[in-house]
């Protein structure tokens, strides 16, 4: 239980850069609009990316979406990685992020720690995706 809930804490933690980032596009703050066009990025995706990363920190903290929410997050932060990448900028900060998204949910979903450290406690399952 102890493992839950440091995996819900760093979940909490790693999604709230996320969740403010969310918020400060969806309030079209100038900063946002100077770092869009530092990007090389288009005004008009403010507002479509920060309802994007907004539902992306939703499904993620609910707990029966948090692993389509991880999911959507990777695809998020792949994102946030290539376009500060291309520029020739550091990424080191948006990597961790992206750890620290599958750490919480590693950590606060004993299935996930049973996929993958106990994969002969499934064998007998009628999954036809679990190798035998």
């Amino acid at each position: 239980m102890k493992l839950v809930w440091i995996g819900r804490v760093v979940s909490i933690i790693a999604a709230l850069p996320f969740a403010l980032s969310a918020g400060m596009k969806l309030m079209r703050h100038p900063e946002v609009i100077k770092g869009m066009s530092h990007l090389g990025l288009p005004e008009s995706l403010i507002m479509p990316l920060g309802v994007i990363e907004l539902l992306c920190v939703v499904l993620y903290l609910v707990p029966k979406t948090s692993i389509f929410g991880a999911i959507l997050f990777t695809g998020y932060v792949g994102g946030a990685i290539a376009t500060p990448l291309r520029m020739g900028e550091p990424v080191y900060l948006h990597i961790a992020l992206g750890i620290a998204i599958w750490l919480g949910l590693y950590l606060r979903r004993p299935q996930l720690r049973q996929l993958f450290w106990a994969p002969r406690a499934l064998s007998g399952s009628a999954n036809p995706d679990i190798a035998h």
